[in-house]
């Protein structure tokens, strides 16, 4: 049944350090009950080939037949491991097995599936592994590390006697099911007192069936606990495709176009949309997928939790999934997800119909000849506050000026397309709060001159070159992806609100002077061109409330690092190929929690002084090709909670005080025998 673990286990294995060095090919596809075997393909072909313009084109071209070719010729002389995940049905696999060739030198596919039958018939060569529910030991133990996080094990003696009772109680009716304990547990942590845990208790017991309680209750109880704002924020994750793995900076900006977040005097809606994000993560509501370090880069809902979203969205009324099979949508629902089928979609009389929103997600659409109506169809709407067209084709490669009558909209996606320029009618979106317009960068695209007179943006995400004028958008909290040779004579200092900048292309030859007038930023995303070197980083120590910084480029003096503000928790050095040690200086920044060097040092040997790196809690060494040795004094990196180490093949020895809290890529162990038996 749903919840049992079967998508959790099989990502453990996904992930885990040993099979990466083992299968360098590697894909991730989610089937579902309702799949597109042709999506499917070119979902496994872009995880082995990357997402250039020219494959994307070349893929949405062609047939299904030509994409199993494709395919086949792609893995028959590689060891790949695919993980078929949510399959409902035996044909699907049957559609999947033959672009997936057998060539007897140790590739692996992973399903996983609800339904018995497809896992006995998928293969006679297979090995059907069905997982069993939790005991009531292993149920507790989960419930406590829900409960209390940091303390683990047995944290739960944090509560009295009778909350424990209750506690203990509560959770054996969840009958060992990892997903209904969680989901339980989410909701406990959210209530203080004896009286509410009694009052949850009452709530299941009343649903009881044969001795337990069914998940859809606990789903339901959950979802009946929050507030009506995050109530909306909740349901509005079923809009998406199942098993849709969601950008969660997206995910805010869309929240904000919509009207969730609450006001609030003197707080942003930026900081409660976040807020309102990490507590469905706290209830086990949402499941994070990607990070960067403390930062939640994607996430996802499990199909049950999405199953009672639809269920209660279409309640309220709050969105409707257009359904090719019916062939129509609801009056009363204002917002409008097509997942499939757009070309059907597009023929819908909508007129009188008072939409508010419409996403697109239809990969298959790739029609040339509907964009000129796909655009007509979109004027009919005056009144639309968030259009996304990812992944929309269009004639000519150019947007309609009449985008510039949808005067009411503020979130405009436009991220994958083929759109060469935006017409200067984008000017005229002036309730305009965020543009989403990421596309390839070897592609040389402009914005138009009037992005500048949008005053109201808030987020610019954006490959496009853009205006000389960006300085006029006081209200930008997020601005990137971004040239520097657009920025570099930009006066940035009327910019007093953005909080994220990400920057490319940058030469020796620039300045980064602007930088430094950025007394907001929060998060600096720096990228050279190429085998180019940074400019002095000097200005960067003026930002005096920068968390996250990313520095991929050339170094040429250490000195440099001395130039880091004191504020930065999380640091990322990339190919910095600096010749000396860079430890004495890093270790020496007072708040850094999070420290990643890949391909940042040409020598051979890194020391850790005495009470150095006194914040750190995890380290990434990376492709330190030279590194031989690390001496680590017994007072520095005292709070340390974990090490990853990949292609330090020289490296003859770790720590002994790091051993126990060190992973290590299998090829790294290969280098040498002694950080081999470590793993072992």
């Amino acid at each position: 049944m749903g919840g049992l673990g079967k998508t959790t286990l099989a990502r453990n294995l996904y992930n885990s350090p040993g099979l990466l060095a083992i299968f360098q090919t590697r894909a991730w596809i989610c089937v579902s009950q309702q799949y597109s075997t042709p999506d499917l393909l070119r979902s496994i072909i872009k995880s082995i080939h990357g997402c250039s313009e020219e494959l994307l084109k070349l893929l949405k071209e062609m047939s299904e037949r030509d994409l199993e070719t494709h395919l086949r010729d792609l893995l028959k002389e590689r060891k790949y491991l695919v993980v078929v995940d949510d399959l409902w049905h035996r044909e699907a696999w049957e559609s999947l097995k033959r672009a997936l060739p057998d060539n007897n030198n140790g590739s692996r596919v992973i399903l996983t599936t609800r339904k018995e039958d497809v896992a006995e018939r998928v293969d006679d060569k297979g090995f059907s592994h069905k997982l069993r529910f939790l005991n009531k030991e292993e149920s507790w133990d989960l419930l406590c590390k829900k409960l209390c996080p940091e303390n683990k094990m047995g944290g739960i003696d944090l509560f009295s006697p009778l909350m424990k009772k209750l506690a203990e109680e509560m959770v054996d009716k969840c009958k060992g099911l990892p997903l209904a304990i969680v989901v339980l547990g989410g909701l406990l942590s959210h209530k203080r007192g004896v009286d509410q845990w009694q009052k949850v208790k009452t709530h299941l017991w009343q649903h009881m069936k044969n001795d337990s309680v069914e998940i859809t209750h606990i789903l339901s109880l959950s979802y009946n606990d929050l507030s009506f704002e995050l109530k909306q924020c909740f349901l509005y994750f079923g809009i998406f495709r199942e098993d849709e793995m969601i950008d969660t900076e997206k995910l805010m900006h869309l929240w904000l176009a919509e009207g969730f977040m609450p006001r609030m005097r003197e707080v942003h809606m930026e900081d409660i949309a976040e807020n309102f994000l990490h507590e469905l993560i706290s209830r086990s509501l949402i499941q994070v997928a990607d990070t960067f370090f403390d930062k939640i880069l994607t996430c996802r809902m499990h199909d049950l939790l999405r199953d009672l979203a639809v269920q209660k969205a279409m309640e309220v009324h709050l969105y409707d999934i257009y359904d090719p099979r019916v062939n129509s949508v609801t009056p009363f629902r204002h917002r409008h997800a097509i997942h499939a089928q757009t070309q059907r979609y597009l023929s819908l009389d909508v007129s009188k119909l008072k939409v508010r929103s419409i996403l697109f997600f239809d990969n298959e659409f790739k029609n040339f000849d509907y964009s000129k109506k796909f655009m007509t169809f979109c004027m009919s709407f005056p009144h639309l506050y968030v259009l996304d067209l990812e992944n929309i084709l269009f004639d000519g490669n150019e947007l309609p000026d009449a985008i510039g009558n949808l005067v009411h909209l503020k979130f405009l996606g436009l991220s994958n397309t083929n759109l060469f320029e935006l017409p200067p009618s984008i000017g005229k979106l002036k309730s305009l709060q965020t543009l989403e317009a990421l596309i390839f960068d070897n592609c040389s695209c402009k914005l138009p001159p009037q992005v500048a007179q949008l005053t109201n943006l808030r987020h610019l995400v954006s490959r496009y070159e853009v205006p000389l004028q960006v300085d006029r958008l006081t209200n930008l909290r997020t601005l990137k992806y971004i040239r520097c040779d657009q920025w570099k004579d930009t006066d940035a200092s009327g910019l007093v609100n953005l909080q994220e900048l990400g920057m490319e292309k940058i030469r020796k030859s620039y300045s980064l002077k602007s930088i430094g007038s950025l007394k907001s930023l929060t998060t600096l995303f720096l990228v050279c061109r190429y085998g180019e070197t940074f400019p002095p980083l000097e200005p960067l120590s003026s930002c005096e409330n920068l968390h996250r910084l990313w520095l991929s480029g050339g170094i040429e003096e250490l000195a440099d690092l001395n130039k880091l503000p004191k504020s930065v928790t999380v640091l990322v050095l990339e190919c910095a190929r600096l010749k000396e040690d860079p430890m004495p200086i890093l270790g020496k920044l007072p708040n850094l929690k999070h420290l990643e060097l890949s391909w940042a040092y040409k020598g051979k040997q890194i020391t850790c002084k005495g009470n150095s790196f006194g914040q750190l809690e995890t380290l990434t060494l990376g492709n330190l090709e030279k590194l031989e040795s690390w001496h680590l004094d017994t007072t520095a990196m005292s709070v340390i909670k974990s090490l990853s180490i990949f292609g330090c093949l020289k490296l003859k020895k770790i720590p002994e005080r790091m051993e126990h809290i060190a992973v290590i890529d299998s090829n790294q162990a290969k280098g040498n025998t002694m950080i081999g038996s470590q793993i072992n």
